[in-house]
């Protein structure tokens, strides 16, 4: 039986893939971007995207589904900004507690940079779980490593999690997966070779580690290279020249460090390779590098599914 969501900021799709690998169904899908809107459509043509400003957004019409989830903008949390919090613009945490208000779903599931975790937001973080409290949710914050659920990447992220109180106590959290993420090189040295490129072998031994975080970053900031200076050194060590992004892979007698093509990012954030993207290159790069990984949705989703039907199954076997 699938289980109802209304997806927030919900960008290119990761999570809104993990959550529908984890059984959920959703009724609508809110985005403003829309070279991001038009990939959700492509490749789920049947789903309800509704290509709005949030703030603008009405959700009386959805009360009562199952999940609200969502990828709330990073940067005003984000470590790599002026971490302004809510005084940035951009902050969308009051529009999510005003459609919680508006649907009152079971449950709630928004994901966050690790910023959020600092200090400095720890009166914010009580107002959200407190607002939250006094709609009838139990709250929870957690940090969750991409590499933990076989995501190839060094990607921390923190997940809000919001559950009616009455079944709030069948929650629990995933664990790791058990095994070690594939590195960049077993991933990805199948796309280098594709075009015959006779360095694939020794670079694939020179990635030998998963990738550092992904940086998609913003419409004001950000376009298709692979983040800061610190972040090309790293990239670096693993053979890759992250000063942009490749239109294709190498060719046969390419002589240097390649560059990551889009499909290989994506493959790096969790996306299946049928996954599609619209948009020119720096619109594919951002809506991939700002993605929630789906297997990492698909693992909280998971659990989520778990304790929102647990009650339920149990008055069936009765």
């Amino acid at each position: 039986m699938a289980l109802t969501s209304v997806e927030l900021c919900a960008g290119a799709g990761g999570q809104a893939l993990g959550l529908e690998q984890a059984g959920f169904e959703h009724v609508a899908l809110v985005e403003l971007d829309k070279h991001a809107c038009a990939t959700l459509r492509l490749n789920r043509p049947h789903w309800n995207v509704v290509e709005t400003d949030l703030k603008r957004f009405e959700g009386a019409s959805y009360h009562g589904v199952d999940l609200l989830s969502g990828g709330l903008p990073c940067p005003p949390f984000s470590v790599a900004g002026k971490q302004l919090g809510s005084e940035d613009e951009r902050n969308l945490f009051p529009a999510m507690i005003r459609l919680v208000d508006e649907i009152r779903p079971k449950a709630v599931m928004i994901e966050n940079v690790r910023g959020i975790l600092d200090a400095v937001f720890e009166d914010y973080r009580n107002h959200v779980s407190g607002s939250l409290r006094k709609m009838g949710y139990e709250t929870s914050w957690r940090l969750l490593n991409a590499s933990d659920f076989g995501v190839s990447q060094l990607r921390p992220r923190v997940v809000f999690i919001g559950v009616i109180k009455e079944l709030f106590d069948d929650f629990s959290w995933p664990a790791p997966v058990g095994r070690l993420a594939p590195t960049v090189g077993e991933l990805l040295h199948e796309l280098m070779a594709s075009r015959g490129w006779k360095g694939a072998v020794r670079w694939k031994k020179q990635a030998d580690e998963i990738a550092p975080t992904i940086v998609g970053g913003s419409h004001k900031h950000g376009g298709p290279d692979l983040g800061p200076t610190r972040a090309r050194r790293a990239w670096a060590t693993l053979g890759v020249d992250g000063l942009g992004i490749a239109n294709d892979a190498p060719e046969k007698t390419f002589v240097g460090m390649p560059r990551l093509t889009n499909r290989m990012v994506a493959r790096l954030q969790g996306f299946p390779d049928d996954w599609l993207f619209s948009g020119g290159k720096t619109a594919m790069y951002r809506q991939i590098g700002n993605a929630f990984p789906p297997p990492v949705a698909r693992a909280v989703g998971e659990r989520l599914r778990a304790c929102l039907t647990a009650r339920k199954s149990l008055r069936l076997r009765a």
